[in-house]
This record gives structure tokens, sequence and C-alpha cells, in this order.
């Protein structure tokens, strides 16, 4: 099958020149194309042509007439899948009462494990496909989902079942995570070891020996999981063939930092707590930050240093870090624009961040992130004729059509 899409006004590859990844200030560099076109062949990129280049043995035409094409977006960091509601929560933390009080009282993320446990399967399943549509309509074609919602192991096996159904429903790539080191269980509070046990004795060969994940992730703070825990954790999950990420150093600095460092993490996620020596550690590193301004926003908290990240030559990645309690945020346009207005990005820097940088994030980087010959023929086609208005439009999103290994996969007027 031979598509041609055609007449943009601009086409924004974010060429890595077969790097995969774009780091520090390179990420500025976004590759813009005007007065080409786009040959797919099979779900494959296979040229850019000058437009009104003769086109032979084309199926299809998709004409771009004045929109910008990008490649499709990547949100590398989502707990899409949970039951529940913490609205309440939110109201209450609006008139002031703290987060440990709720806790107290059984809310916070407690309140999420047990509506997640309740759940059917089915439930679950239901609630998260609207999820993926609407992420889908925005652009994106690569998804990463957690788990970390389980408070035992067969909710914690439910969530990554429900995951997994949502990969083979759903054209995008959805990326599994287990994240069964988000919170020590209740009912283990008082014997963190036989958690522990359970964790890197059951859990985690379970998971990987039936392919239930790609990643294995912890929290690492001092309300979660130790450094010593993290690095035992990362031990095990290595020894079954499971990639690592890590959600560090959002409130204090335990250590997790350079255990992350230390066991290869693919991912070093949140980072508003990095220290001036922390960052230029990242220099040579090809660990991503992600970065998840909608978690500071929300919790009108500290902003991590974006700037100084880039600056300093690090690979930096944005998500919305979907969830119910610190980011209810799924709209990754709204994160942008977040990133641009508080944390001093470039709307370049802000493209290459959604797109090859978080693909790199999630392991999709010699698939997809850039539109490269021989890449995926994964888009996000905007309704303008120049990128920057994708973030200088606030509160709105332009996305035209979402398109996915050459195939039209959502359309704003519909399909």
């Amino acid at each position: 099958m031979r598509k041609v899409f055609t007449h943009a006004a601009q086409i924004i590859t974010v060429d890595t020149k077969n790097t995969g990844l774009k780091r520090g200030l390179d990420m500025n560099n976004i590759g813009v194309l005007q007065g080409y076109d786009v040959i797919v062949e099979n779900g494959i990129i296979a040229d850019f042509v000058p437009s009104g280049s003769p086109l032979l043995n084309v199926d299809e035409i998709v004409d771009a007439k004045d929109k910008i094409i990008l490649p499709g977006l990547i949100d590398c960091h989502t707990h899409t899948v949970f039951a529940g509601s913490r609205a309440s929560e939110f109201a209450e933390k609006l008139k002031g009462i703290s987060y440990e009080e709720i806790a107290r009282r059984g809310g916070g993320i407690a309140s999420t494990m047990k509506a997640t446990k309740n759940a059917s399967k089915e439930d679950l399943l239901k609630t998260a496909r609207e999820r993926v549509r609407y992420f889908i309509s925005q652009g994106i074609t690569s998804l990463e989902i957690k788990s970390g919602y389980g408070s035992d192991f067969e909710t914690e096996l439910k969530i990554l079942e429900v995951i997994n159904q949502l990969k083979a429903e759903f054209p995008i790539d959805i990326v599994p995570t287990f994240l069964g080191a988000h919170v020590v269980p209740e009912q283990f509070k008082n014997d963190r070891d036989k958690f522990m046990a359970l964790l890197t004795g059951e859990m985690l060969p379970f998971v990987a020996q039936n392919k239930l994940a790609e990643f294995c992730d912890v929290f690492c703070e001092s309300t979660a999981f130790t450094s010593a825990e993290t690095e035992k954790i990362f031990t095990t999950a290595s020894q079954f063939g499971l990639k690592l990420k890590l959600h560090t150093e959002q409130f204090n600095n335990i250590g997790g930092f350079e255990a992350g460092l230390h066991h290869h993490a693919v991912s070093l996620d949140h980072l508003e707590m990095l220290t001036p020596s922390q960052q230029m550690k990242l220099s040579e590193s090809d660990a991503v930050c992600v970065l998840l301004p909608g978690v500071s926003f929300f919790l009108d908290y500290n902003y991590a240093p974006a700037r100084n990240l880039i600056d300093s030559n690090a690979v930096v990645a944005l998500s919305t870090d979907f969830n119910p309690g610190s980011s209810h945020i799924p709209n990754i346009t709204f994160i942008m624009q977040l990133a641009a207005r508080k944390m001093h990005m470039s709307i370049e820097e802000i493209i290459s961040a959604v797109t090859i940088n978080a693909a790199q994030a999630i392991g999709k980087s010699s698939l997809t992130g850039s539109l490269e010959v021989g890449k995926q023929a994964d888009f996000a086609i905007f309704n303008t004729n120049h990128y920057e208005d994708i973030i200088y439009t606030m509160g709105k999103n332009l996305l035209d059509i979402t398109v996915k290994k050459g195939d039209i996969i959502y359309k704003t007027n519909g399909v």
C-alpha cells in the first residue's frame, strides 16, 4: 500500500541523524521541511519528495494542505487504568485540608486502590478505553501505562491484563509498565520485608515470565520505597529481562537518582528536587529525564529544572503523568503549554520532548518519535500552517488527524 501525504505547510521531522534522541540544545533542531510530501509504503516512511513531483503507483493521497505534520505524539508516563474519583479530595485540598489528613481518613492513593480492587476487569476496561480514545484524539500514537493501584497481587495482575487488552484492541503502541512498588500496601505496613519478598520472589517473576510488562518502575520516596529497596527491586527485575524506570527526586533526595543511574534506568521521572550536582551527572547519560509539569500545576508545587537540564546537555522528555491524585490531566497539549510558560522551554524543545525523547523513554525511538525514512509513519497532523501555533493557542487542541503506521485512526470531523 503506497500513500502520499501532500501539500503540508510544514513537515516537522525531528530528524536525529540515526541517534534516536535529542539532547541538550540540539532539542531546538526539529528539521522543518516546507514544500515537501511524505511517501508511505506499507506503514513505513519511504521518502520525502518535493510537492508537485510525479507520483507513480499511489493508492491513496491524503491532502494536508495548510496543515502541520508532526511525528505522532508520545505520552511516556501515565497511570491510565484506575477506578474511582478523588474530586471530593481535590475540593478539600482547595479548602486547606492537608494530604496527610485526607490519607488518615482512608483517602489518597488508598482510596484509589480500594476502588480499583472492587472494580471488575470489564469496568476498568470500559473506562480506560474512553481515556485511550481521548489520548488518540490529541495526536498521541504511543502511550505508556503503569499498574500500581493494586493493593494485592491479584489486583496488580488485573490492571496489567487490562493494559494488555487495551494494547491488543487499539492501533497505537501501548507500553505496559509494572509499578508494583508504588506504595507499600496497608496490610504490609508493619512488615515491609514480607512485601518485598512477595514483590521480588513472586510478582516480578510472574509478570516477566508471562510478558505482562516491558518495564519495571519504582516510586523511590520517603513515603514509598527506600533506595536500598529500589536497588533490590531493580536487580531482580533486570535478572528477569525487564527494562527499568524510576519515579525519583519528587519530594526528597533519598538516593533514588543514584540507584537509577547505577542500574541504567531508561528514564528518571519527576526530578522536581534534583540538585545542581545531580543535573551535571545527566550531561553524558542517556537516561531520559521525564518531566511532569502537570503534577507541579495540580499540586501547586515546584517545577523540575528543565532549563538547567537542557543547558547541561541532558535528554529531556515531557509527559502528562495522568492519574487520579496528583495530575488528573489527560491533555498533553496543556502539558506542552505549561512547559513553555512555567519551565522556560522553547517551542522546539517541547516538540522534541513529546516526540523523539518520549519515544526513547519507552524504548521505541528506533521505530517512532521522528519522521525519518524507515521509521513507522506515525503522524499528528495539526490544523494550522505554523508549528508554533500548537503551543501558542493556549487551551485549544488544534489536532486534525492522527495517523498510525500510515493509517488514519482519528479525524476531528470523524473518520
